[in-house]
């Protein structure tokens, strides 16, 4: 089994390596190659961000520690979560309390029953055995969020790179490109985390969080070209607008963890 998935790629014509090379060391350069119809060289962008998206999410479930608030709440804490109960007390709404437990008010909502008893459940479990589902939901269901953040990022690249083609002729337009370019910058970056679990903490971490920022940029001058201060507004406005919405995928995965256990 182990051949018939990985032989093709790896150790009959050494695509993946050779993929994996030309995804970490030189950035925009595997986007530029497929631009180019250079193609049969290299693994394909979705296949390479389905690969390396199941080997990360994998690599933290096998290598990764979850999260535990095993410790006795301090008042201040508890005085939140008396609070949160009040406020939720008078309308409809999901809170996640600062131990790890939901509170949620149905009201004449039969329909919520259901919802309300997976609620129930959950909280009877330990604080432990709380983080423990939820960091297991999240690698669950991590791997649907950057699909659907994706085509979130390839929509923010075609907006930002909007101007007259006459300036770059050779600046990717269409959505479908921006699209292949979006799947090799995550790619790298799932590429990168794995790195980051497998190396020691120090500098060597530091080293490739720096190159990690350095990379993104460089790749986006290096596939739409411009002006370095270009890039740099652009790939601001990016990360901001795309930060927010992958708070938001974060939220429901854990929203995902306890509720579809």
């Amino acid at each position: 089994m182990l051949r018939e998935a990985a032989g093709r790629y790896v150790a009959l014509d050494g695509r993946m390596w050779r993929t994996l090379i030309g995804l970490f060391f030189r950035p925009g350069f595997l986007a530029r190659e497929y631009f180019a119809g250079r193609r049969r060289r290299y693994v394909r962008p979705a296949r390479l961000f389905l690969v390396l998206s199941i080997a990360l999410f994998a690599l933290l479930r096998f290598a990764g520690e979850p999260v535990v608030l095993d410790r006795d709440l301090t008042p201040a804490e508890r005085d939140e979560i008396a609070a949160d109960a009040a406020e939720a007390e008078g309308h409809t709404g999901l809170n996640i309390r600062p131990d790890l437990k939901l509170s949620m008010n149905v009201g004449a909502n039969a329909w919520l029953d259901p919802l309300q008893r997976r609620i129930d459940l959950f909280n009877r479990l330990s604080r432990r055995e709380r983080g423990e589902q939820i960091f297991a939901g999240m690698l669950r269901y991590g791997p649907y969020a950057a699909f659907a953040l994706l085509p979130l990022f390839a929509l923010l690249m075609k907006l930002v790179y909007i101007g007259r083609v006459r300036s770059y002729p050779l600046r990717p337009r269409r959505y479908a490109a921006h699209l292949v370019f979006g799947a090799y910058s995550h790619a790298f970056l799932f590429l990168v985390g794995a790195l980051l679990v497998l190396l020691p903490i120090g500098p060597l971490r530091g080293a490739l969080f720096i190159w990690a920022i350095v990379y993104l940029l460089w790749s986006m001058k290096s596939v739409y070209g411009g002006r370095w201060s270009g890039v740099l507004v652009r790939a601001l406005a990016t990360f901001l607008v795309y930060a927010v919405f992958f708070a938001l995928v974060v939220a429901g995965l854990v929203v995902a963890a306890i509720l579809l256990r």
